[in-house]
């Protein structure tokens, strides 16, 4: 295996151990703040289920981010290592910030960018990038209406109920919490192993795309990792500034995220856990008064959410165009 493969694996590994750095607040953010769980049991629980997710439900994300979108015969290895270095740093600018900008933007633009200047815009798979711009952008619509309406539903299933009901929401968050834990290690990890995977054939190292069981268990190991560890300048973004989260909120924005996340995961259809958990917050807020959402916040979510595909897209080019510069 050549140098430029090994350190193009390890850069792979680290996107997606900062991807898990990052998203683990839109997994464990919601229960915290309702004070379900400690925030340590929360994370922990939350790493294990992430790292049990692509092994339970496939890699057809992964497919779509290695097989569908480029032709790897029209691919080198500067281009993958430039898309990661771009998606890398914009995921580090917005953890600084932050700012729940989404890791799968990151990873696309940076992409984009890369294969632009490399290999010309006609490398690229319409269908295939149709089919990951489609999930991307419609996926944080759906998370929204999902959230609505499963809360207006909870809300009138629980009508006249005591305080005591409280206690349930709280409990149920552990069924939930696996179910969203589950859904964004099978959806984000597989990123990761689709740009591995496309890379070890660049490489001549695979014949065809085929994601080795090694790929499966260093992606899913690297963001349970990341998790673990927690991105605690997003926890307190989207744990208490879009407004104050009770135990019911939290139960049904985690419920309606799985959901999503998880029925775009079993079809290949790459999502951002970060837009889906955030506009599911929004939905299931709204659903109980529409002013209750602090809207101001998440219209500077939804402007990292636009500019994320261009910024990195940008960055990658530049880099790109610096590597076989220095070559």
């Amino acid at each position: 295996m050549p140098p430029q493969l090994i350190l193009i694996i390890a850069l792979a590994l680290v996107f997606d151990f900062l991807n898990g750095l990052h998203d683990s607040s839109n997994i464990v953010a919601t229960m915290i703040s309702s004070r379900a769980f400690r925030p340590q049991v929360a994370m922990g629980i939350t790493a294990l289920a992430e790292f049990s997710g692509p092994f339970l439900f496939g890699v057809a994300v992964a497919t779509t981010i290695g097989d569908e979108i480029v032709p790897a015969s029209a691919l080198t290895l500067e281009v993958i290592l430039a898309c990661l270095m771009a998606a890398i740093l914009w995921n580090l600018l917005t953890w600084f910030l932050g700012i729940p900008s989404s890791s799968s933007h990151g990873l696309i633009g940076g992409l984009i960018g890369a294969v632009a200047v490399g290999a010309g815009l006609g490398s690229l798979r319409l269908a295939g990038l149709e089919k990951v711009l489609i999930a991307l952008f419609t996926s944080p619509l759906i998370g929204f209406a999902v959230g609505f309406l499963l809360a207006r539903l909870i809300f009138f299933l629980a009508r006249g109920a005591s305080p005591r009901i409280n206690d349930f929401f709280k409990r149920s968050q552990l069924l939930t919490a696996l179910g969203l834990a589950f859904s964004h290690g099978t959806n984000d990890a597989q990123k990761t192993m689709g740009i591995i995977t496309l890379s070890l054939v660049i490489g001549g190292v695979l014949p065809a795309f085929h994601v080795p069981t090694w790929v499966v268990a260093a992606s899913a190991g690297a963001i349970a990792l990341g998790t673990s560890l927690g991105g605690w300048r997003l926890i307190k973004t989207l744990g208490g500034k879009f407004y104050k989260i009770r135990p019911v909120h939290s139960f049904s924005a985690q419920l309606s995220s799985a959901l999503v996340i998880l029925a775009a995961s079993l079809v290949g259809g790459p999502v951002s856990t970060t837009q889906v958990v955030s506009s599911a917050i929004m939905g299931v807020g709204s659903s109980e008064r529409w002013g209750k959402v602090r809207w101001g916040v998440a219209g500077d979510i939804v402007t990292a959410w636009f500019v994320t595909i261009p910024a990195t897209a940008l960055i990658s080019a530049v880099i790109y165009w610096i590597l076989t510069k220095a070559g």
